[in-house]
């Protein structure tokens, strides 16, 4: 029997059922849900509505209940619609009448809507940390290779050469965006709605400052309709993984082109790859591959609720169910995702001189070959097409570029530019790719993985 049959004259049919019930999936919450009662519970003896006995019972029922959630025996029946009335219907069993008063001026709708914060919260600090490890693994990664450098890539046409460390601290740069987008998402889902009831709060003494401060949250709804039907924060949440998922799948795309025998730059370790069940010389970067594929499913899981909630009238409505499967698998993907991509490059064994050699690719010369001239007075547009003609000459007959920097008069002593290496030592303005401007880069990356810590 459902916790609110007494309105009804005939059970919920099974096709209803089988489509209303949650518990499939959302007694993921067992532990936020116990938690958010054990405040809640508080909260009444707070405000004289259980005895301080009955309180001291309903912790213990719901420690109880805990405990048998933790060692895999809680027994689910068949009516228990969802975690919430599974967690409700066995405190009262354990605890007869007083367990029937756990739900006094509580509604499901604020119940759900304080569990999902707190499960949200949790999901979200476990978020940054795994983020600022993979961060941490990047910037370790980049420091270990410290002589190493590629080609940096535009319209993936050979470009610049760029040192690798400044490579992937630029995806550090990225992921630090991820973890502050994170951060500020947790302090806005950081409301307690404890206290809305259905929607219109109660006639009942509760105080929900008592429960919000037990629970840690920064603050309490001001308007019971809006804390009930909010979902700003799960949407947000979605966003922000989405987005994070976007940047690895990024990553992934590159490890993808840089372990390919086209590229050659890198190859990651045994344990992070796999091989075919037909040909016998395959290695795989499948780990790559699906940090590139899961940001599909983040992307829809997003869209998916976005749509969901557009059409929604104030204030609670059953669609709101659908918040919970797209947040827990969002959840569970990145987090499977963050941990591969750490140990994938923590594996990997960069190639240097296969990428040296081709960051070394006299074309990319050009510029500096403008910026010399630049820097003997001529216009840059000028320089811009002296350079760009050279580099057609040398394409078209393909011969070396510096045969015909060599040969041309206004560009006497510019043989130094070809020497290996010396593109990528000319990088040296502020934030740019070269050795000059690592190390302030580096105290500027420490300070920020520093600030976000603090943040965490």
């Amino acid at each position: 029997m459902t916790l609110w049959a007494g309105r009804f004259s005939a059970p919920m049919d099974e096709s209803l059922w089988n489509l209303s019930e949650s518990y499939s999936f959302d007694h993921v919450l067992y532990a936020h849900d116990i938690r958010g009662t054990m405040a809640h519970v508080r909260g009444l003896a707070a405000a004289g509505l259980v005895s301080d006995v009955e309180c001291a019972t309903l912790v213990e029922t719901l420690e109880v209940i805990q405990s048998e959630f933790d060692a895999g025996t809680f027994e689910h029946h068949h009516g228990d619609e969802d975690v919430h009335m599974a967690i409700e219907r066995r405190a009262t069993e354990l605890a007869g009448d007083v367990g029937a008063k756990i739900h006094t001026s509580r509604s499901r709708n604020d119940q759900v809507a304080t569990t999902l914060r707190l499960f949200t919260r949790d999901a979200l600090t476990e978020i940054a940390r795994q983020t600022l490890t993979l961060m941490k693994s990047l910037v370790a990664v980049g420091e270990g290779n410290a002589q190493a450098y590629l080609p940096g890539y535009t319209h993936l046409q050979r470009a610049q050469p760029v040192l690798l460390s400044h490579h992937l601290q630029a995806h550090v740069w990225s992921l630090s965006r991820d973890v502050d987008r994170i951060l500020d998402a947790r302090r806005r889902a950081n409301v307690s709605p404890l206290g809305a009831g259905a929607l219109a709060g109660t006639s009942l003494p509760i105080q929900p400052e008592v429960t919000a401060a037990a629970l840690g949250f920064d603050e309490v709804f001001a308007n019971s309709m809006d804390a009930v039907s909010d979902r700003d924060f799960v949407a947000e949440t979605l966003f922000d993984i989405a987005l994070l998922g976007v940047h690895l799948s990024r990553m992934g795309e590159e490890l993808v082109l840089w372990t390919t025998s086209e590229f050659n730059f890198a190859t990651l370790g045994d344990d992070f790859t796999t091989g075919s069940s037909m040909l016998p010389q395959k290695k795989n970067s499948d780990v790559a591959e699906l940090a590139r594929g899961k940001c599909g499913r983040l992307v829809g899981n997003l869209t998916g609720l976005l749509v969901t909630l557009k059409g929604l009238p104030l204030s609670y409505n059953r669609d709101l169910q659908e918040d919970k499967e797209p947040l827990f698998d969002s959840v569970r993907q990145v987090l499977l995702v963050l941990a591969a991509m750490k140990g994938a490059y923590e594996s990997m064994t960069f190639r240097a001189e296969i990428a040296a050699a081709a960051a070394d690719d006299q074309l990319l010369v050009a510029i500096d070959i403008a910026e010399r001239l630049v820097s003997s007075g001529m216009p840059f547009r000028q320089a811009h097409e002296v350079a760009g003609a050279l580099v057609g000459r040398a394409v078209r007959e393909d011969r070396p570029l510096s045969d015909f920097v060599r040969d041309d008069p206004r560009l006497r002593g510019y043989d130094d530019l070809f020497v290996p290496g010396a593109a990528l030592m000319n990088r040296r303005s502020t934030g740019a790719s070269g050795p000059a401007a690592a190390s302030r880069q580096s105290e500027l990356l420490g300070e920020r993985l520093a600030a976000l810590e603090s943040r965490l």
